[in-house]
């Protein structure tokens, strides 16, 4: 993908140019980013490339990965100079030895499939809360500048209707519910980094982001989007075997990695940000319809027993931003036709 893709190059330019973000800070540092094969870590580390070698920042990404040559096709074009990008492979949970400096850490590896949330719940809570204590022990031993750890909305279980979802809220999560390995874990680790972040000084901070799409979205994917997405793409109706009455706003990738580089450069330590695009908020029966509308299909319901599905119950996510754009940071969602989003 990387530069030859029209859509992804745009976005690399519009994270490059964000003057929201203190590039300078990021000359001639190194950053750890975890995940880095992932959908928001590899626009992370292409951002981070791209805007290194626009702005001339001397800069160095180490891309933890798990599957080597899986990370080499990946990052093919981006893997000619070692002193810009260089893999490292492993696992966070059992971290491989980086003798060089780290200056920032982003760590976002972690368990995305639902199914497998369900189907390896232990795994799921084990990667979360080892893999992030391993970075934080590794941030501490390298007095690194900054780090942040990406969480996620489920940490607020299941806010009301109608209420704007704040940072200070507690969520309600029951632990005998296999599907809250992932929130509970995440939860966990963001304790972890709060308490690193007041015992020890480790610079932790944390970015809560909603669900998020763009380009290098895997056409296979299980969330409702991608469906929806594929659905215009194959020209067959969208089937919906629930109301769709969970309501959430969605955030795209590129600015996803503009919240992201803007908490890790100008957050407080300790402290959680959440990440949406608050123009988007909708319920998915409202998203079918007008991908629906748009794309030149039908959405049909066909309601049956949803139970084991993998997928949480009805949310009403409304996520307050207040506190990230207050850093400076907006969303910058691009206008286009859906048919044009993959």
């Amino acid at each position: 993908m990387w530069t030859e893709d029209p859509v992804f190059r745009r976005d690399l330019e519009k994270i490059a140019s964000a003057q929201f973000i203190p590039w300078e800070e990021l000359r001639g540092k190194t950053v750890l980013v975890t995940g880095a094969t992932g959908l928001i870590g590899y626009t992370l580390v292409s951002g981070l490339i791209y805007a290194n070698r626009k702005k001339g920042l001397g800069l160095t990404v180490l891309a933890l990965v798990r599957d080597e040559g899986r990370a080499k096709k990946r990052f093919e074009e981006m893997l000619s100079d070692p002193d810009e990008l260089r893999l490292v492979v492993g696992t966070v949970e059992e971290l491989p030895d980086i003798a060089e400096p780290i200056d920032y850490i982003v760590h976002g590896a972690s368990q995305t499939a639902s199914k497998a949330m369900v189907q390896s719940p232990a795994e799921t809570i084990k990667t979360a809360v080892f893999g992030t204590m391993e970075l934080l022990e590794l941030a501490k031993d390298k007095g690194v500048k900054g780090m942040v750890y990406l969480s996620s909305m489920e940490v607020y279980g299941h806010p009301a209707k109608g209420h704007k979802v704040t940072e200070e809220d507690i969520g309600t999560l029951a632990p005998m519910n296999i599907r809250n390995s992932y929130p509970i874990g995440k939860l966990q680790s963001e304790s972890l980094c709060c308490a690193y972040a007041a015992e020890y000084g480790v610079p932790a901070k944390i970015i809560r982001l909603t669900q998020t799409f763009g380009p290098g979205v895997n056409y296979n994917d299980t969330r409702v989007f991608a469906e929806f997405g594929r659905c215009v793409r194959e020209g067959r109706d969208i089937v919906l075997r629930t109301k769709g009455e969970t309501e959430r706003s969605y955030l795209y990738t590129a600015d996803a990695v503009t919240a992201i580089l803007t908490v890790l450069l100008r957050g407080t330590p300790g402290q959680a940000y959440n990440a949406a695009d608050e123009s988007t908020y909708c319920s998915i029966a409202q998203m079918a319809e007008l991908v629906a509308k748009q794309g030149g299909i039908h959405v049909r319901y066909e309601i049956g027993n949803t139970g084991n599905n993998g997928y949480p119950d009805t949310i009403y996510m409304d996520m307050d931003t207040a506190k990230l754009r207050a850093l400076g940071w907006k969303a910058d969602t691009p206008d286009m036709p859906i048919s044009a989003r993959r």
